[in-house]
């Protein structure tokens, strides 16, 4: 919900910001966070100030999807494949308030530009909503002619992304295409203060993060800017991501997608656990949802022969069945939203303090405030 007063008090909540407060009181006014107390502040009438009592249901931060086909995904089956766009409301009901939208396979009939509407649809509908310029191919699909141009002129683009490797729908980058990207992603970041990172799609080919690693070493560019997702689709694939971040220090991307019985692939709690227990920087991973975009199965001749589609609510059901597995919730939330937001530079979103923007879940009851 968004609240119509001008400062509203949310009382008795179990808050978790993410680390554990316990009960305390909220004070939310002009989309920012006034105040987080255990006493109960008053107010003259006159102020109007909206009362909700949470009667002692968990409070959270707002969630962070960092990888979302804003625009739809799909379209490797023909353009009768191509998936609808998720709404806001949809990304309400997940938890989420907070969107990075890229392009996918499908950087032709959609573009940045059509990417940087969406976002700022969302962003009027009440979702923070952000966006990479680019997709799978090379030359990039981009707004202004440049990726730098991109990020530094256009207010909602934060990165490049999502460029494929390791895949047979890439345009097969080489270690000098891709690092020229990433040193333009980077010098933006710095230009800007926004994110400046290469998000960076992983298929299921053997050479997995090669490219990066050749990238790491022989470059002087932050490894931080180098961002690799879907790193848990193959098991192999994620332990050399776990090794990628023990050696290098970047930030990879688990994605919440279904896994099968028997599958050579992690589901995003299993990887995290496995991630946890590996002793890897816990500061270095983080979830996203692919909602909105295709999931395809491919046959050995590289045509579709099945597909899936990503779902926003991912995020908040690896959340819920990491907590029924007895994972403290305070120590599970992080990959959603601290995380995501020290990597993608949202310095105002991910926790819940005094001057943070007022992005709330109640996670009892699945109400989002903003």
């Amino acid at each position: 919900m968004t609240t119509t007063s001008a400062m509203t008090l949310l009382l008795n909540g179990d808050v978790y910001a993410p680390e554990h407060l316990g009960h305390q009181h909220i004070l939310i006014g002009g989309g920012t966070i006034l105040y987080i107390g255990n006493e109960r502040p008053s107010f003259p009438k006159y102020l109007g100030v909206e009362e909700i009592d949470l009667e002692g249901r968990r409070v959270i931060p707002g969630l962070i999807d960092g990888h979302c086909h804003i625009t739809g995904g799909g379209g490797e089956a023909g353009p009768a494949s191509k998936v609808p766009a998720p709404t806001a409301e949809s990304y309400r009901k997940a938890g989420v308030t907070t969107v990075v939208g890229v392009l996918g396979t499908d950087d032709v009939t959609r573009s940045t530009a059509e990417l940087v509407a969406a976002a700022r649809a969302l962003e009027a509908q009440g979702i923070n909503a952000y966006c990479h310029t680019g997709g799978y191919h090379l030359p990039l699909t981009t707004l202004t002619g440049s990726v730098r141009g991109d990020i530094v002129h256009c207010d909602r683009i934060i990165g490049v992304g999502e460029v494929a490797i390791s895949d047979h729908r890439s345009s097969q980058p080489t270690l000098r295409e891709l690092l020229r990207i990433a040193a333009d992603a980077h010098v933006a970041g710095l230009m800007t203060g926004k994110a400046g990172i290469l998000h960076l799609h992983v298929g299921d080919g053997p050479r997995g993060l090669e490219l990066i690693r050749e990238a790491l070493t022989v470059s002087e560019i932050p490894a931080r800017v180098f961002n690799p997702t879907h790193v848990n689709r193959r098991k192999a694939l994620f332990h050399e991501a776990i090794a990628l971040v023990k050696e290098f220090g970047c930030y990879i991307d688990i994605t919440d997608f279904p896994v099968a019985e028997g599958e050579d692939a992690y589901s995003a709690a299993d990887a995290l656990e496995i991630y946890w227990e590996s002793g890897a920087p816990l500061d270095r991973v983080t979830v996203s949802s692919d909602g909105g975009g295709c999931l395809p199965v491919f046959d050995a001749d590289g045509r579709i022969v099945s597909m899936d589609v990503g779902e926003c609510s991912a995020l908040m059901r690896t959340v819920r069945e990491l907590v029924a597995r007895g994972r403290d919730l305070s120590a599970t939330l992080p990959v959603t939203t601290t995380n995501p937001a020290t990597l993608l530079r949202m310095e105002r979103a991910g926790k819940l303090h005094v001057g943070m923007r007022a992005d709330l879940v109640d996670l009892d009851g699945l109400m989002v405030v903003t």
